[in-house]
């Protein structure tokens, strides 16, 4: 009988193997019992907290009729009508070390305009960090501090997870220090959320809160797979909905940092695209919806001097699948300047292979970044000449040549948005920035304003 069981067991453990592809799933007892206490020891010393410290002038603090209510003083102090206060605020996130010599990666959200940042261990000593990089458009930032040898995570490849897979989440959320929480890869290449320019996440039902942003996603092996970025929740709390930022993608940030950018410079291929609907790829012979079909390319780009066209589906890059136009982004991204791009491409029924080099978007003609003031329409507006740099900076711009709206500090009567292309005033079609600063010089009576947004000419008079 004894012999029996034994067998049993063996051929147990033989078909988990079979049946999960090399992972063993728990098959006893004893095998439940086992802890996640070796590796939390291994790794939870190179996760930190972060505290930043912001100060905001007076500026910032808007007017309240209230504050010369003699009731509402009692609460607010009597700060005088109109009376602008500083103020300075005080935020926490968590951070990742991921070097010997102390490069700590968070989010940018995590960091924002912050004037003082302090790096907190898990042993309580603090460390003054310097901002190295802050990449608003993959919601990423990379610290430096100094003083010793830090213990830090390996980077993992984030393409070796599957949905299933176990994670550790590792951070300090609402402040009450340094917490773990387990579960699992819940799905992979998430692009529907819409958190970055990079909406392409890491899902997991580990418990993730607000001050886990910046902490690691870590794999079994001790080695960051993510970057805890967002939850999904209604409020405020862990909803088991949780996501991270591939470290794939932190690795080409921290790459970047230790360059000496200040930002992630991605290649540029001068291709936009668009998701694959059904009839689509139905009436061109594909039997799914994944890939990228091409909506535009520009003449000037490296992708269409190696061939590509308008109409071609865009199936992988470099060997990695492509299923949405998010995950081309991602894709693209995170090969960097001056390396070989591998498009797999489906053109009249048949795979192609197209090959080029990455490049960085020229910048011609020059930004000539410009705030706009004075009496006139545009009061508070920032414009820039449209380049290919300033397309691949800036989502949503749907010309080749021109004024782009790329910012509005203050007020601004006409409503504009970022990414609005001034195409004429008073008749007066809009080629540089520097011939809209001459025809904004010169007073009118009234403003006839033509902008394109979103592909649509809107026209305005202004009196």
């Amino acid at each position: 009988m004894k012999q029996l069981l034994i067998v049993f067991s063996i051929l147990m453990s033989i078909s988990s193997i079979t049946y999960a592809d090399n992972m063993i799933v728990p098959t006893s007892r004893e095998q439940i019992k086992l802890s996640f206490a070796p590796l939390v020891k291994a790794t939870s010393k190179a996760v930190v907290n972060i505290y930043i410290k912001t100060n905001f002038k007076g500026n910032k603090q808007r007017f309240n009729p209230f504050f010369n209510d003699p009731f509402f003083n009692q609460f607010f102090g009597n700060r005088g009508f109109g009376q602008m206060q500083d103020r300075v605020q005080s935020s926490l996130g968590s951070g990742v070390i991921l070097s010997e010599d102390g490069f700590v990666v968070s989010n940018a959200h995590v960091i924002g305009n912050a004037d003082e940042i302090v790096v907190v261990l898990s042993d309580g000593r603090e460390f003054k960090a310097t901002k190295i990089l802050i990449d608003k458009k993959t919601d990423l930032a990379v610290l430096k501090i100094s003083g010793e040898k830090f213990s830090y995570l390996k980077i993992n490849d984030s393409d070796n997870l599957e949905v299933g897979d176990l994670v550790l989440a590792i951070g300090n959320p609402f402040g009450v220090g340094q917490t773990v929480t387990s579960g699992i890869v819940s799905a992979l290449a998430r692009s529907t959320i819409d958190i970055s320019d990079f909406n392409f996440f890491i899902q997991t039902d580990a418990a993730i809160n607000p001050g886990n942003s910046g902490g690691a996603l870590i794999d079994m092996d001790g080695s960051l797979v993510g970057v805890n970025t967002a939850i999904f929740s209604k409020s405020g709390g862990s909803l088991g909905i949780g996501f991270a930022i591939p470290s794939n993608m932190v690795k080409t940030v921290l790459n970047a940092a230790k360059m000496g950018d200040s930002k992630l410079i991605t290649p540029w291929t001068g291709v936009s695209g668009q998701r694959l609907s059904s009839d689509i790829a139905k009436s061109i012979g594909l039997k799914g919806t994944k890939g990228v079909l091409v909506k535009q390319v520009s003449p000037k780009g490296p992708a269409y001097k190696a061939g590509l066209k308008t109409s071609d589906v865009i199936l992988s890059v470099n060997g990695h699948e492509i299923e949405s136009p998010e995950g081309l982004k991602f894709r693209l991204a995170t090969i960097g300047i001056d390396n070989q791009i591998n498009f797999k491409i489906w053109r009249k029924f048949k795979t192609m292979d197209i090959s080029f080099k990455s490049m960085k978007a020229p910048e011609i003609p020059k930004k000539d970044e410009t705030k706009i003031t004075g009496n006139n329409p545009f009061n508070n507006v920032i414009v820039a000449n449209i380049s290919p740099a300033l397309n691949h900076e800036i989502d949503g711009i749907d010309k080749d040549s021109g004024v782009a709206v790329i910012g509005i500090e203050g007020f601004n009567r006409m409503g504009l948005r970022i990414a609005d292309i001034i195409l004429s005033i008073n008749g007066n079609e809009i080629i540089e920035v520097k011939q809209l600063k001459e025809i904004l010089s010169k007073n009118a009576n009234s403003w006839q304003i033509k902008i394109l947004r979103n592909g649509q000419v809107i026209s305005v008079v202004i009196r």
